[in-house]
């Protein structure tokens, strides 16, 4: 089931997510309509809090990156050909070389772009959608997918990395956001 985004503007966007454990209700489910509504808004992670859930899970799928890329930009990332991933209870352990810079944006914020700063590398405990545990580390654009999705549970947005005068810039468009003054190819959850 395709579920609505979480508008830009609600609380749920900016609250400590918690951890789970196997026995929560639906989360086979969960994860299934998650990912099904990753893919139909063309998006390559999706974080529970903007699915209107307070837990620590996202999924992520930086594979259909590669996969769609033009034949000169092969070679470009060096974590080709990507992953599809569940990440449950994520915790990072590190955060590893230089900080580079690449043009975000997030489904609960549509319409707006924007150049983030992030490390290259980062390494993350998790469990994966059978409660085994992992340690990996992961470079490129996982690894910024990951920091993106990531921040979602920690309560932070990818507009929290710009310069206060970009923020302003883009107050008008935000304030609309979160009042519902948009429209989005997919559906969204407005706190109005």
């Amino acid at each position: 089931m395709i579920l609505p985004i979480v508008a830009y503007g609600s609380p749920i966007l900016r609250k400590l997510a918690v951890d789970i454990d196997p026995d929560y209700p639906g989360l086979k489910q969960l994860i299934a309509d998650m990912q099904e509504t990753m893919y139909s808004t063309n998006g390559v992670g999706l974080a529970a809090p903007q699915i209107n859930k307070d837990i620590r899970l996202f999924v992520m799928d930086s594979a259909q990156i590669f996969e769609n890329q033009e034949e000169d930009e092969k070679g470009t990332y060096p974590d080709e050909p990507g992953i599809k991933g569940v990440f449950i209870n994520p915790h990072i352990t590190a955060l590893d070389g230089q900080k580079w810079n690449y043009n975000e944006g997030c489904l609960s914020i549509p319409k707006i772009r924007e150049d983030v700063m992030r490390h290259q590398t980062v390494t993350i405990e998790f469990e994966d959608e059978h409660f085994n545990f992992h340690e990996k580390t992961f470079n490129g654009l996982t690894a910024r997918i990951i920091l993106h999705e990531y921040d979602h549970l920690d309560g932070k947005l990818f507009i929290d990395y710009i310069s206060p005068l970009k923020r302003t810039l883009l107050k008008r468009k935000l304030d609309d956001i979160s009042k519902g003054k948009i429209k989005a190819d997919y559906r969204m959850l407005f706190n109005k």
